[in-house]
């Protein structure tokens, strides 16, 4: 090694000693601002099981989420059932989250972070959790979701400049100085009643009739038929009328599978306005009554109640066999037990009023004249111009013959 390669050795050690001092300089100063709790638990032991009321607020929007009769309910929107495992997972989620960073900020720069508390474009979502008895147990701000840029170039331009969350600003306490950032962007965390519905739903299976009533007596209809697989019948049918099968098609199962967007909290379910009666009667015995209310941006108010007539015991087969009672007897009593408790589920969404999309009721919401089979135009007939007569008529005498021969005859006489 010569002399000039050990000197530029040499100048090359003296660079990374000084940038690693300062980065140990550094990462101290950093440390006496408050790292020290990196690592840490952000709400320390959270008492979960305590927790019976969650409140959301953002500026002039608030959720309140309520633990009544031992099932968490949403307050406005008339104490419907809110999605437990939603809730859960939040609430874990939250007892073990670990601060990533963590400064202390003053109050100039909280709009930055979007951590100002009450009303304004900067306000943080408010989070406060509360005992039984509405004693607080802890609160916290959300602020700003911290971005992770890409460092490939996005292919949708400035759309894509931003990134994606992985983390966001918070402040535990609202009289707190010190800013947290955590590794959870907590995205579905919004006082938006609508998002914290349980939304399971009533299901309609195995249909033997239908019947619409419409307000306008003419537009009302009910079909029929003998078994899951058989052909519609239309009730009533006027002479002429007949069901189009390919216009019934969709009557198959058109509510196996319902869902709802949100539920009213204005109406009750005996305040719709002049509704369309839908009545499906099943092959179990169930019967479902759905008062349709009038459209609005594409959703259906809807009301329904369920009922049942469940049979107590099995009729035995005609030629069943004593072998094949106590297996059948099982059968029967397993079958009725799952449709009682469907019965008790299902009885109960009867107390609120829901928003329902338009796909889910249009099958249903025919009118009479949509199912039948269309009538074909009859050919008309074509009304020809009579013109000049040359049927042949019954002789007369000769004066009369002369008269209608007209002059020409009466000069040759």
């Amino acid at each position: 090694m010569n002399r000039k390669q050990l000197t530029l050795l040499l100048f090359l050690l003296i660079v990374v000693g000084i940038g690693g001092l300062l980065v140990y300089t550094r990462q101290n100063d950093f440390a006496n601002t408050g790292d020290s709790a990196l690592g840490k638990k952000l709400v320390g032991n959270l008492p979960v099981n305590d927790i019976a009321h969650i409140s959301l607020s953002q500026d002039t929007n608030e959720l309140n989420l309520v633990k009544k009769d031992g099932l968490w309910r949403v307050r406005e929107r008339n104490d419907y059932p809110a999605n437990y495992s939603q809730i859960t997972e939040f609430l874990l989620k939250l007892a073990d989250l670990k601060i990533v960073q963590s400064e202390e900020v003053g109050p100039s720069q909280l709009p930055r972070l979007a951590l100002v508390p009450g009303h304004g474009t900067n306000a943080a979502l408010v989070v406060e959790f509360k005992d039984q008895n509405e004693k607080p147990i802890q609160s916290l701000l959300l602020g700003k979701q911290h971005m992770q840029k890409s460092s490939r170039p996005s292919p949708m331009g400035d759309m894509g400049e931003g990134g994606w969350p992985d983390g966001r600003y918070v402040k535990v306490g609202a009289k707190s100085g010190t800013v947290d950032l955590v590794s959870e962007p907590f995205s579905n965390i919004e006082p938006k009643p609508d998002q914290w519905l349980n939304k399971d739903f009533f299901k309609v299976d195995k249909i033997r009739a239908i019947s619409v009533n419409y307000p306008v007596a003419t537009n009302s209809w009910k079909v029929t038929r003998d078994a899951e697989t058989a052909e519609w019948k239309l009730a009533d049918a006027k002479p002429g009328e007949q069901l189009d099968s390919s216009k019934t098609s969709g009557l198959a199962n058109p509510l196996s599978s319902p869902s709802f967007s949100d539920v009213d909290s204005a109406l009750k379910p005996n305040q719709l306005d002049k509704p369309t009666v839908i009545t499906l009667n099943t092959f179990d015995n169930f019967t479902y009554t759905l008062d349709v209310g009038q459209k609005t941006n594409d959703n259906y108010p809807l009301a329904v109640s369920v009922a049942a007539d469940l049979p107590k015991e099995r009729t035995p087969g005609k030629d069943e066999k004593p072998a094949d009672k106590a297996r059948l007897d099982k059968e029967f009593k397993d079958n009725q037990t799952k449709l009682e408790d469907k019965l008790a589920q299902e009885k109960a969404y009867g107390n609120w009023v829901y928003l329902v999309s338009s796909w889910t009721l249009d099958p249903l919401l025919k009118e009479r004249s949509q199912l039948l089979v269309e009538k074909k135009d009859e050919p008309k007939k074509e009304n020809k111009v009579a013109g000049p007569s040359t049927a042949l008529k019954p002789l007369g005498s000769l004066s009369d013959a002369a008269t209608n021969a007209g002059p020409t005859a009466a000069r040759a006489n």
